[in-house]
């Protein structure tokens, strides 16, 4: 999706805060109205987690910060302090394997070349992308389903070609980016919280 051009960003002012504010509200509300796609993720993660299995994310940009914060809360702690650690896996945080998959093949397979070697089957790997367009992002999609994981895409309002990818998708309802991101970060939030309290064993 693209970024807001520096006109746009010139004529946002401190008056336009409530309105943000308030645009944020709004997508949240309309998520809340139907959390039926949140609900199967859920299952998915908790299922996954009680078999053995791992949650594995990446993206880019913002999307990449996302998937490290999730894998951060269930490998640390999220609301519980007192227990073991889950094992979640975020596909964005080794610059080594990046950039020699990015320089020795093409970028769009930094993805795809973790997903084959990192993921079993029966794993859930969350794909992040607000366009669901980033083909380094259908690849690692593309990659899991081949492996025989849960592929679930976090995404915007049309879903983009990742949607059709994915057993599950979080189309959240919104064209914004910001927007897009701020309610992946929230669902992200909740899906740790149940998981966390659903599988997790004292420490």
């Amino acid at each position: 999706m693209p970024p807001r051009t520096e006109m746009e960003a010139r004529r946002l002012s401190n008056a336009d805060i409530p309105k943000i504010l308030r645009e944020t509200s709004s997508v949240l509300a309309t998520l809340a109205d139907n959390t039926a796609e949140i609900e199967k993720i859920s299952d998915a993660l908790v299922a996954a987690y009680k078999k053995g299995n791992k949650m594995v994310l990446f993206g880019n940009g913002g999307s990449a910060a996302d998937a490290q914060h999730l894998a951060t809360e269930l490998l640390g702690g999220f609301t519980n302090h007192n227990r073991k650690s889950l094992p979640a896996l975020a596909l964005t945080t080794d610059t080594s394997a990046l950039t020699a998959i990015g320089n020795d093949y093409v970028f769009d397979e930094v993805f795809s070349r973790q997903v084959q070697a990192m993921v079993n089957p029966g794993d859930v790997v969350i794909a992040i992308s607000t366009s669901g367009n980033s083909r380094n992002v259908l690849k690692g999609a593309e990659m899991a389903r081949q492996k025989n994981a849960v592929v679930v895409g976090f995404t915007g309002q049309n879903g983009g070609k990742l949607k059709d990818l994915c057993d599950l998708c979080l189309r959240v309802p919104s064209t914004d980016t910001p927007r897009i991101q701020e309610a992946h970060i929230t669902v992200g939030h909740i899906l740790c919280a149940i998981v966390e309290q659903a599988v997790a064993q004292p420490a």
